[in-house]
């Protein structure tokens, strides 16, 4: 497979092979070599609200656990018990008691230490001289909360988030303040026949307003957009936003705060590898792209809001209107994406020609998954 001609230019660079997206085997190497040693996104935080709430997610094949502790911190740990590897929890709940293994009730706190093995030692014996409870926590994974979503870091050698990401982190540090989901209405998921990276490609560029979001394209026309190119991001931002208003005048309370350039302003990042996030003065969003195999994935959306009462019945119209809007344009892309997948099976597609004017975010993307594949 030839990366190198990636590594170029954007004026004489070609896009990535087409084995990147449709090949088992490249799936698997992106799994070590791109997701695993990166920050990656795996949930949200408001997936685990509360102290006791739990939440299973499998990550390219690895079982974890998100789970919200007694002080309302969030800890991430591998979903498997260490007696015989068992899967601990299979659904998202809110648990009243221990993290208890439904095979042998091998039990666990909400900080992953081992508090309970019954009948260790024989029946009626919970402890035993060969089994020290100190040494046989669960396996805790590095995760990170930022924006609302929970990044993991499975290899457990990456620099901090904070390091990592500092340029991405500094430039939205404006919006560094609580976020509230917005109720029911707000989360939703799609499941699109697609390689992640071109769910990615698609929301890095502009280049596609006109003829894809004829409708958005009217409200916040492709030459109000600029593009946003950095090492480990891309993206677009907009001059030209308008926030949603009801028929009495209702607007969503924006965050606190921010610089005036927000009062017209939005930015839509693509975080490399996996997820994709946008900010305006009002809301924010997040969506995390899970790929379930080289020509699938599963979007997670989720809408964020200033207020913490935002989910009150006063808000639900407004809320469930704006999370219309958004699932609209977003599944405008699929037949994009989609599209572009049967593309890859073409087998003298060589990965494309980027124009140097529009394609530049797209092209940065590439060059970074390039990068990971050659480091």
């Amino acid at each position: 497979m030839d990366l190198q001609s990636v590594l170029k230019p954007i004026e004489d660079a070609r896009g990535l092979p087409n084995d990147c997206y449709i090949s088992q085997d490249h799936f698997k190497i992106e799994r070590d070599k791109v997701f695993f040693p990166n920050w990656a996104g795996v949930g949200f935080i408001s997936d685990v609200a509360e102290p006791g709430d739990v939440c299973p997610v499998e990550f390219l094949g690895m079982p974890l656990l998100l789970v919200c502790n007694k002080a309302s911190e969030l800890r991430v740990f591998q979903n498997t018990c260490r007696h015989r590897g068992m899967i601990l929890v299979d659904e998202p709940c809110h648990l009243r008691g221990p993290i208890r293994c439904p095979y042998h009730s091998w039990s666990y706190d909400y900080d992953g230490n081992l508090v309970r093995t019954p009948s260790v030692g024989g029946i009626g014996v919970d402890d035993h001289k060969n089994i020290c409870p100190d040494e046989l926590g669960l396996f805790e994974v590095r995760a990170h909360v930022w924006q609302g979503v929970v990044f993991v870091n499975i290899s457990g050698d990456a620099p901090a988030f904070e390091i990592a990401h500092e340029h991405l982190v500094k430039r939205w540090a404006e919006f560094d303040q609580p976020y509230h989901l917005g109720g029911e209405a707000s989360q939703f998921d799609m499941l699109l026949k697609t390689n992640w990276k071109l769910a990615v490609e698609n929301y890095c560029e502009s280049y596609h307003l006109p003829w894809i979001h004829p409708e958005l394209n009217e409200i916040s026309p492709i030459d109000a957009h600029y593009p946003i190119e950095h090492a480990s991001y891309a993206g677009q931002g907009s001059e030209n936003y308008r926030q949603l208003t009801n028929e009495k005048g209702k607007q969503f309370k924006d965050f606190e705060n921010l610089s005036d350039i927000w009062n017209s302003q939005s930015e839509y990042i693509s975080y490399f590898p996996n997820v994709l996030f946008g900010v305006h003065r009002d809301h924010a969003f997040a969506m995390l792209l899970m790929p379930q195999g080289p020509e699938k994935t599963l979007e997670r959306v989720a809408l964020f809001y200033a207020t913490e009462d935002i989910d009150s019945p006063q808000n639900q119209d407004m809320l469930k209107e704006n999370a219309r809007i958004w699932q609209g344009v977003f599944a405008e892309d699929i037949g994009v994406v989609e599209g572009m997948q049967k593309g890859r099976h073409g087998i003298q597609f060589d990965g494309g020609k980027f124009s140097p004017v529009m394609d530049g975010p797209t092209h940065k993307f590439h060059h970074w998954v390039a990068r990971q594949l050659t480091a």
